[in-house]
């Protein structure tokens, strides 16, 4: 009896995952599941937890790297409209863990709530931009959090508010395996300034980031009072490249990637850097992308 008998229909077995992410590399997953209602979440994790199958949250794939041998267990993407939802009330935002951060932020700032402009130009899904503390150097999301609603590895939906939810740079404490929605609190301002912040984070980026290539975005993250960019760049490694894998020229903490590039080559690329800064600057660099 196959493990997840009676929901074959959202279920894919050996399915490639390079598609999903960003970065269009990568292996396949055992298992890839689609779930379109809550109740069918929650059976595939029931079941998961009952198999000791080990269970991943896929979002846009904008900050995920997958290695070429692919993914053990189930991953899991919640891109139905029940989990891709969102709704504003007043001067609260209320969405669902797939729903698309960059259309939240237009949204929010074409009614004129502020709150959200400054994560402008971060691609990903809310739920993934939660768990992480989506940001920059303008801000980032976990300043307009009022609370999240999340699903263990039981099955069980409970909620989680301020302040026993805690955001740091590039964290947060929320342990649960599934993000089911967030509750963000907005506040009235002028739609038109806004509309120009936007603008002048996109003319920044653009003009600072290789936007027009393949990539996931900063490697790894800054050092306490330090920019990861600016150490990569200090230890020569501008324009290194491994394979199909090359440390950006325009932002040394982007690795964009070239024709035959595998997941390996970026690895690689990942571990050299992070040697080279130990060696030469004494500095430890930490991941920021995800490697599953």
């Amino acid at each position: 009896m196959s493990i997840f008998s009676g929901l074959e229909e959202i279920v894919n077995e050996n399915c490639p995952l390079a598609a999903h992410t960003w970065y269009g590399l990568g292996g396949a997953a055992d298992y890839f599941i689609l779930p379109k209602t809550t109740e069918q979440l929650k059976a595939v994790v029931l079941r998961c937890r009952e198999n000791q199958l080990p269970l991943h949250l896929l979002g846009f794939g904008s900050n995920l790297l997958i290695g070429d041998e692919g993914v053990r267990g189930a991953v899991i993407k919640l891109e139905s409209e029940e989990f891709c939802g969102f709704e504003f009330r007043d001067n609260t935002l209320l969405a669902g863990a797939g729903a698309n951060l960059n259309k939240l932020v237009l949204d929010s700032v074409r009614k004129g709530l502020s709150g959200l402009e400054a994560l402008t130009g971060i691609p990903g899904s809310i739920g993934g931009a939660v768990r992480m503390n989506a940001g920059g150097s303008f801000g980032d999301i976990g300043s307009s959090i009022k609370s999240i609603t999340v699903m263990d590895k039981e099955g069980n939906i409970f909620e989680k508010e301020k302040p026993e939810l805690v955001f740091d740079y590039r964290w947060s404490n929320v342990t649960a395996p599934i993000i089911l929605k967030a509750t963000m609190e907005l506040t009235q301002s002028d739609s038109e300034a806004m509309l120009k912040t936007v603008k002048e984070v996109w003319i920044y980026k653009k003009n600072s980031q290789p936007l027009n290539t393949k990539n996931a975005g900063c490697i790894f993250k800054n050092p306490r009072g330090m920019s990861a960019g600016a150490l990569i760049d200090r230890a020569g490694l501008k324009g290194t490249q491994l394979g199909g894998a090359v440390v950006s020229e325009k932002h040394a903490n982007f690795i964009t990637t070239e024709k035959g590039c595998s997941s390996t080559d970026v690895k690689k690329l990942i571990e050299l850097i992070q040697t080279k800064v130990k060696s030469i600057l004494d500095v430890e660099l930490e991941t920021e992308i995800e490697i599953w």
